[in-house]
């Protein structure tokens, strides 16, 4: 006779419902900061979310990569996109500890590129009506107001410079 199949373990690739609660209590119980904890919860929270709501047949390198493209064009910051891909990254690396999924499969995972980040902000950023509001009290005959209106420009010239030297 033949040789006898052996039915392939599928369990292993394919993350279901109840365990992405289990590899989450893993992630979080992993991180020591208090606010890692938070943030890494929303993220994963956010992912889960977002992984029931379409059908989807396994939590590969193709959904994150999805996750990715839907983050972007919810129009998030670069950090933002990239602080939740790392949730998931590191949700994916707990499941193949775990035994849940495999680790060619984690790994694939793992090399998903973050969004590229081009400069940093830094201090307050002044919005366009905040910006309207100290022009307008820029002007008049006190010394104060003759000060502001000369250092406005400064300010503005280093605020373009930075952002033209950063990104």
């Amino acid at each position: 006779m033949g040789k006898q199949r052996i039915k392939p373990n599928y369990c292993r690739r394919a993350l279901r419902l109840p365990d992405p609660d289990h590899c989450k209590l893993a992630v979080l119980n992993s991180l020591g900061s208090p606010a890692s904890r938070r943030v890494y919860e929303y993220s994963i929270d956010q992912f889960i979310a977002w992984y029931c709501s379409e059908p989807r047949l396994a939590f590969n390198r193709i959904v994150v990569v999805r996750y990715r493209m839907h983050l972007e064009s919810r129009g998030l910051a670069a950090n933002t996109i990239n602080q939740q891909l790392a949730a998931v990254r590191r949700l994916a690396h707990e499941a193949a500890d775990s035994g849940l999924l495999s680790p060619e499969l984690a790994a694939g995972i793992s090399r998903v590129k973050g969004v590229k980040q081009l400069g940093f902000r830094s201090g307050n950023w002044l919005s366009a009506e905040q910006s309207s509001e100290v022009l307008k009290h820029a002007y008049g005959d006190s010394m104060r107001a003759k000060r502001d209106l000369q250092c406005w420009p400064c300010c503005l010239v280093v605020a373009y410079a930075d952002r033209s030297w950063s990104g």
